[in-house]
């Protein structure tokens, strides 16, 4: 190998990064004491973000595209380095890629669970488990504040930070809600849209950004839960006293099935009792029956009018009536009328009136 390919080997010709990883944020170019010379290839692809670091101290940054650097498109590196009228030999810097696409392979979940004020059930401990992806959006930032000298700066290293830094915002963003334990599933879109801008503004000195929050589930304690579905289930039921009584017959009945010896006869009456109570208790209830405040009033009887001596007389009911025949003034050829007759009538010729002669005998007759 002759002196001047051991020259260009000590030099870097092209500066690229191909990500093999799914969770590598930023990676640090290895230089490996070599120096770059100028005129040297950068490729940045997409999702890329390409940031030159010399003596500690950020210079300047490339987005997706290939680049031939030279001192035109090195403006604060030229500066840095004093470079006033162009420098054509190699130089040293190091040159980090950080990765700007979306990682969407984040879980968050509640250690401990948050305290939220319920209208319903008062103070409620609920726990809270989920995902959310993040995304690099100013990568000077991120070197700045978070990766430092890092050469290989990973999501797990960021992960315990953002996690903390969801649960101690989400009893805020459950309590400014103000949605009923009950209505929390319907409204959990909503709540996470409302975590994602809480955090994104959060996290934008580090410049990081969350584009997707989202709240797989919210969940109370075992025995809230329990007393949850136990209230669901009396909802469900109904009528607590007719479902008692039909538990009651369901267990009886069970016990009048188990076979063995006298308790056989015993259980087959306590079938027959459950039967008849399980059925008495699921029987519709009739109306009550109004109770009489005392005997109905008696019937209206006809009014009669009777014609003695060319006068009118009356009116009478039939027992007055009875009362004039046995005074004399009334016979079977008295005229009589009432409400409803066409014309006045001899009495003998009215039958209602058969009842009033009935007891009184038919005139002698003649003497010899």
């Amino acid at each position: 190998m002759g002196l001047l390919d051991k020259l260009r080997g000590e030099f870097v010709d092209i500066i690229e990064w191909l990500d093999d990883s799914r969770d590598t944020v930023v990676w640090r170019f290895p230089r490996y004491q070599n120096e770059i010379k100028m005129g040297a290839k950068l490729v940045v692809r997409e999702s890329q973000t390409a940031v030159f670091v010399n003596e500690g101290q950020i210079a300047d940054a490339f987005g997706p595209g290939t680049y031939t650097l030279q001192t035109q498109n090195l403006p604060i590196l030229t500066t840095l380095k004093g470079w006033k009228y162009g420098f054509d030999s190699p130089w040293k810097a190091e040159v980090y890629f950080v990765n700007t696409r979306q990682f969407t392979d984040l879980k968050w979940g509640t250690q401990n669970p948050v305290i939220v004020r319920d209208p319903e059930f008062g103070a409620v401990r609920l726990r809270a488990f989920g995902g959310y992806a993040v995304r690099v959006v100013d990568a000077p930032k991120l070197l700045r504040e978070l990766v430092g000298t890092d050469p290989q700066f990973r999501t797990e290293e960021v992960q315990e930070f953002l996690r903390q830094l969801i649960v101690g915002h989400l009893g805020s963003a459950l309590a400014t809600a103000r949605v009923p334990v009950l209505d929390l599933a319907a409204q959990q879109v909503a709540i996470g849209a409302t975590l994602a801008g809480v955090l994104t503004e959060e996290l934008a000195p580090v410049g990081i950004q969350v584009p997707k929050f989202i709240i797989e589930n919210i969940s109370m304690p075992p025995e809230v839960e329990e007393a949850l579905d136990r209230r669901t289930s009396m909802g469900v039921v109904g009528d607590l006293d007719r479902y008692t009584k039909f538990q009651a017959a369901n267990a009886l009945t069970d016990a009048a099935n188990n076979s063995g010896g006298a308790g056989e006869g015993f259980g087959v009456g306590l079938g027959m009792v459950a039967g008849a109570r399980m059925a008495g208790a699921l029987a519709p209830t009739p109306p009550p029956v109004p109770t009489p405040a005392g005997p109905p009033p008696l019937p209206a009887q006809g009014q009669w009018f009777v014609g003695v001596g060319g006068q009118q007389q009356g009116p009478y009911d039939l027992a007055g009536l009875a009362a004039q025949l046995a005074a004399g003034t009334l016979t079977r050829a008295t005229l009589v009328w009432r409400a409803g007759m066409a014309q006045w009538t001899p009495a003998g010729e009215v039958a209602e009136l058969g009842s009033v002669f009935a007891a009184t005998p038919p005139p002698l007759p003649p003497q010899a």
